[in-house]
Protein backbone atom coordinates (compact mmCIF):
# COMPACT_ATOMS: atom_id res chain seq x y z
CA UNK A 1 0.00 0.00 0.00
CA UNK A 2 1.18 3.86 -0.79
CA UNK A 3 2.01 6.30 2.19
CA UNK A 4 1.72 9.01 0.24
CA UNK A 5 -1.77 11.22 0.48
CA UNK A 6 -2.25 11.80 -2.81
CA UNK A 7 -5.13 12.36 -4.51
CA UNK A 8 -4.71 11.37 -7.52
CA UNK A 9 -6.68 9.88 -10.18
CA UNK A 10 -5.86 5.59 -10.85
CA UNK A 11 -3.62 5.10 -13.77
CA UNK A 12 -5.08 3.44 -16.74
CA UNK A 13 -4.00 -0.38 -17.05
CA UNK A 14 -0.77 -0.61 -18.91
CA UNK A 15 -0.61 -3.20 -22.02
CA UNK A 16 0.53 -6.24 -21.25
CA UNK A 17 2.69 -6.47 -24.31
CA UNK A 18 6.48 -5.97 -23.58
CA UNK A 19 8.24 -3.72 -25.50
CA UNK A 20 11.34 -4.08 -23.82
CA UNK A 21 13.41 -7.12 -22.58
CA UNK A 22 16.80 -7.37 -20.50
CA UNK A 23 17.72 -11.18 -21.37
CA UNK A 24 20.39 -12.27 -18.96
CA UNK A 25 22.55 -8.78 -19.30
CA UNK A 26 25.98 -8.51 -17.40
CA UNK A 27 27.81 -5.00 -17.62
CA UNK A 28 31.43 -5.22 -16.60
CA UNK A 29 33.66 -2.19 -16.46
CA UNK A 30 37.40 -4.27 -15.97
CA UNK A 31 36.84 -6.49 -12.70
CA UNK A 32 34.14 -4.42 -12.04
CA UNK A 33 30.54 -6.54 -12.30
CA UNK A 34 27.52 -3.56 -12.18
CA UNK A 35 25.06 -5.49 -13.76
CA UNK A 36 24.74 -8.82 -13.43
CA UNK A 37 22.22 -11.53 -14.96
CA UNK A 38 19.70 -8.76 -15.39
CA UNK A 39 16.05 -10.28 -16.49
CA UNK A 40 13.27 -7.52 -16.91
CA UNK A 41 10.36 -6.67 -18.70
CA UNK A 42 9.42 -3.33 -19.81
CA UNK A 43 5.64 -3.64 -21.12
CA UNK A 44 3.74 -0.73 -23.36
CA UNK A 45 2.40 2.26 -21.63
CA UNK A 46 3.36 1.41 -18.60
CA UNK A 47 5.96 3.71 -15.95
CA UNK A 48 8.47 1.31 -14.33
CA UNK A 49 10.72 2.79 -11.68
CA UNK A 50 14.09 1.39 -11.02
CA UNK A 51 15.37 2.10 -7.24
CA UNK A 52 18.07 0.95 -5.29
CA UNK A 53 20.73 2.33 -3.52
CA UNK A 54 23.76 4.45 -4.73
CA UNK A 55 26.20 2.07 -6.94
CA UNK A 56 23.25 -0.68 -6.82
CA UNK A 57 23.42 -0.32 -10.90
CA UNK A 58 20.59 1.96 -11.99
CA UNK A 59 21.94 4.12 -14.09
CA UNK A 60 24.13 1.50 -15.52
CA UNK A 61 20.63 -0.35 -16.82
CA UNK A 62 19.39 2.89 -17.78
CA UNK A 63 22.53 3.20 -20.11
CA UNK A 64 22.29 0.18 -21.34
CA UNK A 65 18.76 1.15 -22.57
CA UNK A 66 19.71 4.39 -24.35
CA UNK A 67 22.97 3.08 -25.86
CA UNK A 68 25.37 5.04 -23.51
CA UNK A 69 26.65 1.68 -22.44
CA UNK A 70 26.77 -2.10 -24.65
CA UNK A 71 26.54 -5.12 -22.44
CA UNK A 72 29.40 -7.39 -21.89
CA UNK A 73 26.75 -10.31 -22.03
CA UNK A 74 23.07 -10.96 -22.48
CA UNK A 75 20.89 -9.64 -25.14
CA UNK A 76 18.57 -6.53 -25.33
CA UNK A 77 15.08 -7.01 -26.88
CA UNK A 78 12.98 -3.89 -28.14
CA UNK A 79 9.87 -4.16 -29.64
CA UNK A 80 10.07 -8.38 -29.93
CA UNK A 81 13.60 -8.17 -31.43
CA UNK A 82 17.69 -8.19 -30.42
CA UNK A 83 18.93 -4.91 -30.74
CA UNK A 84 22.31 -3.53 -30.58
CA UNK A 85 22.83 -0.09 -29.93
CA UNK A 86 25.92 1.42 -30.47
CA UNK A 87 25.61 4.47 -28.69
CA UNK A 88 22.40 7.10 -27.83
CA UNK A 89 21.78 8.07 -31.52
CA UNK A 90 20.99 4.35 -32.21
CA UNK A 91 18.67 4.29 -29.71
CA UNK A 92 16.56 7.59 -30.63
CA UNK A 93 16.56 6.05 -34.09
CA UNK A 94 14.68 3.01 -32.72
CA UNK A 95 12.39 5.96 -30.70
CA UNK A 96 13.94 6.10 -27.49
CA UNK A 97 14.95 9.35 -25.31
CA UNK A 98 16.24 10.36 -21.92
CA UNK A 99 15.97 12.89 -19.83
CA UNK A 100 19.10 13.47 -18.16
CA UNK A 101 19.54 15.17 -14.32
CA UNK A 102 21.37 17.79 -15.20
CA UNK A 103 18.90 18.21 -17.67
CA UNK A 104 21.84 20.29 -20.50
CA UNK A 105 19.79 23.14 -21.10
CA UNK A 106 21.75 26.48 -22.15
CA UNK A 107 20.39 29.28 -20.16
CA UNK A 108 20.72 32.00 -22.52
CA UNK A 109 18.81 30.60 -25.17
CA UNK A 110 15.29 30.54 -25.37
CA UNK A 111 12.56 27.56 -24.63
CA UNK A 112 12.16 27.03 -28.58
CA UNK A 113 15.52 27.31 -29.21
CA UNK A 114 16.52 24.64 -26.36
CA UNK A 115 13.43 22.37 -28.22
CA UNK A 116 15.18 22.05 -31.09
CA UNK A 117 18.57 22.88 -30.52
CA UNK A 118 19.48 19.13 -32.34
CA UNK A 119 16.53 19.53 -34.91
CA UNK A 120 15.72 23.17 -35.80
CA UNK A 121 13.04 23.28 -38.84
CA UNK A 122 14.88 24.44 -41.76
CA UNK A 123 13.63 26.24 -45.16
CA UNK A 124 16.85 25.47 -46.92
CA UNK A 125 19.24 22.89 -46.21
CA UNK A 126 22.71 21.88 -48.84
CA UNK A 127 24.87 20.20 -46.85
CA UNK A 128 26.98 22.24 -44.42
CA UNK A 129 24.27 25.07 -45.30
CA UNK A 130 20.99 25.52 -43.44
CA UNK A 131 18.78 28.35 -42.90
CA UNK A 132 16.63 27.50 -39.87
CA UNK A 133 12.74 28.31 -40.38
CA UNK A 134 12.09 30.61 -37.04
CA UNK A 135 8.57 30.86 -37.88
CA UNK A 136 7.89 27.02 -37.65
CA UNK A 137 10.48 26.94 -34.58
CA UNK A 138 8.59 28.32 -32.46
CA UNK A 139 5.49 27.39 -33.61
CA UNK A 140 6.44 23.70 -33.10
CA UNK A 141 7.39 24.81 -29.83
CA UNK A 142 4.09 26.24 -29.00
CA UNK A 143 2.38 22.85 -30.03
CA UNK A 144 4.62 20.83 -27.43
CA UNK A 145 3.92 23.54 -24.63
CA UNK A 146 0.06 23.23 -25.37
CA UNK A 147 0.70 19.21 -25.61
CA UNK A 148 2.15 19.57 -22.10
CA UNK A 149 -0.19 22.21 -20.88
CA UNK A 150 2.67 24.76 -19.97
CA UNK A 151 1.71 28.16 -20.48
CA UNK A 152 5.22 29.40 -21.42
CA UNK A 153 5.82 31.30 -24.43
CA UNK A 154 8.45 29.75 -26.63
CA UNK A 155 10.72 33.03 -26.97
CA UNK A 156 11.21 32.74 -22.81
CA UNK A 157 14.94 32.16 -21.93
CA UNK A 158 15.30 29.44 -19.60
CA UNK A 159 16.90 31.16 -17.30
CA UNK A 160 14.06 32.76 -16.21
CA UNK A 161 12.17 29.64 -15.64
CA UNK A 162 11.72 27.71 -12.01
CA UNK A 163 12.77 24.06 -11.79
CA UNK A 164 9.82 22.17 -12.80
CA UNK A 165 9.49 24.41 -15.85
CA UNK A 166 13.21 23.60 -16.53
CA UNK A 167 12.21 20.01 -15.95
CA UNK A 168 9.17 20.49 -18.23
CA UNK A 169 11.44 21.93 -21.28
CA UNK A 170 13.91 19.41 -21.14
CA UNK A 171 10.65 17.02 -21.68
CA UNK A 172 9.50 18.87 -24.55
CA UNK A 173 12.93 18.39 -26.17
CA UNK A 174 12.82 14.95 -25.43
CA UNK A 175 9.20 14.78 -26.79
CA UNK A 176 10.13 16.69 -30.09
CA UNK A 177 12.28 13.43 -31.39
CA UNK A 178 8.57 11.64 -31.28
CA UNK A 179 9.66 9.19 -28.48
CA UNK A 180 7.60 5.62 -28.23
CA UNK A 181 10.16 5.13 -24.76
CA UNK A 182 11.06 7.90 -22.34
CA UNK A 183 13.78 7.46 -19.88
CA UNK A 184 13.64 10.10 -17.11
CA UNK A 185 16.60 10.34 -14.88
CA UNK A 186 15.37 11.89 -10.89
CA UNK A 187 13.04 14.00 -12.75
CA UNK A 188 11.80 15.68 -9.20
CA UNK A 189 15.43 15.71 -7.69
CA UNK A 190 15.82 19.05 -5.93
CA UNK A 191 12.00 20.78 -7.09
CA UNK A 192 9.82 23.05 -5.28
CA UNK A 193 6.58 20.79 -3.89
CA UNK A 194 4.74 22.70 -6.95
CA UNK A 195 7.60 21.94 -8.95
CA UNK A 196 7.12 18.41 -8.30
CA UNK A 197 3.62 18.33 -8.81
CA UNK A 198 3.97 20.32 -12.20
CA UNK A 199 6.33 17.42 -12.98
CA UNK A 200 4.34 14.06 -11.81
CA UNK A 201 1.04 15.29 -13.51
CA UNK A 202 2.92 15.67 -16.75
CA UNK A 203 4.62 11.92 -16.48
CA UNK A 204 0.55 10.81 -15.82
CA UNK A 205 -0.45 12.73 -18.94
CA UNK A 206 1.98 11.03 -20.83
CA UNK A 207 0.86 7.40 -19.25
CA UNK A 208 -2.14 8.07 -20.86
CA UNK A 209 -1.32 9.18 -24.32
CA UNK A 210 0.48 5.98 -24.20
CA UNK A 211 4.02 6.91 -23.36
CA UNK A 212 6.05 4.22 -21.68
CA UNK A 213 8.32 5.45 -19.38
CA UNK A 214 11.48 4.36 -17.28
CA UNK A 215 12.00 6.60 -14.46
CA UNK A 216 15.13 6.50 -12.16
CA UNK A 217 14.11 7.96 -8.32
CA UNK A 218 15.04 8.50 -4.94
CA UNK A 219 11.71 9.50 -4.16
CA UNK A 220 9.71 6.39 -2.28
CA UNK A 221 6.75 8.77 -2.18
CA UNK A 222 6.51 9.49 -6.10
CA UNK A 223 7.30 5.56 -6.99
CA UNK A 224 4.57 4.59 -4.77
CA UNK A 225 2.13 6.89 -6.13
CA UNK A 226 3.15 6.86 -10.03
CA UNK A 227 4.63 4.10 -11.17
CA UNK A 228 2.35 1.05 -12.34
CA UNK A 229 5.14 -1.60 -11.35
CA UNK A 230 8.58 -1.14 -9.39
CA UNK A 231 12.12 -2.71 -10.49
CA UNK A 232 14.47 -2.76 -7.45
CA UNK A 233 17.93 -3.42 -7.77
CA UNK A 234 20.69 -4.72 -4.97
CA UNK A 235 24.18 -5.06 -5.77
CA UNK A 236 23.57 -5.54 -9.70
CA UNK A 237 20.96 -7.62 -9.91
CA UNK A 238 17.34 -7.40 -9.70
CA UNK A 239 16.00 -8.40 -6.24
CA UNK A 240 12.41 -8.08 -6.74
CA UNK A 241 9.96 -6.25 -9.11
CA UNK A 242 6.99 -5.68 -7.24
CA UNK A 243 3.48 -3.51 -7.26
CA UNK A 244 3.23 -0.27 -5.79
CA UNK A 245 -0.26 -1.75 -4.30
CA UNK A 246 2.00 -4.28 -2.65
CA UNK A 247 4.59 -2.77 -0.74
CA UNK A 248 5.17 0.35 1.26
CA UNK A 249 8.24 2.48 2.09
CA UNK A 250 9.22 0.22 4.54
CA UNK A 251 9.36 -3.30 2.70
CA UNK A 252 11.06 -1.21 -0.07
CA UNK A 253 13.85 -0.12 2.03
CA UNK A 254 14.33 -3.57 3.11
CA UNK A 255 14.26 -4.95 -0.46
CA UNK A 256 17.05 -1.49 -1.60
CA UNK A 257 19.19 -2.90 1.66
CA UNK A 258 19.20 -6.27 2.29
CA UNK A 259 18.09 -7.18 -1.16
CA UNK A 260 15.15 -8.82 1.10
CA UNK A 261 11.67 -7.90 2.17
Amino acid sequence: MSTTDSTSTAAPEASTETLVHFENIKKQFGRLVALQDIELSIKEGEILALVGDNGAGKSTLMNVLCGVHQPTTGTLHYEGEPVSFSNPSDARERGIETVYQDLALMNDLDIASNIFIDQFPTRFDAGPLRLIDWNETYAEAEEILDYLNLDLDPHSEVSFLSGGERQLVAVARALSFDPQLLILDEPTSALSVAGTELVQDTMRQLREEGHTQVVVSHNFEEVLDLADRIAVLYQGEIADVVSPEAVDKRTLTNLITTGHR
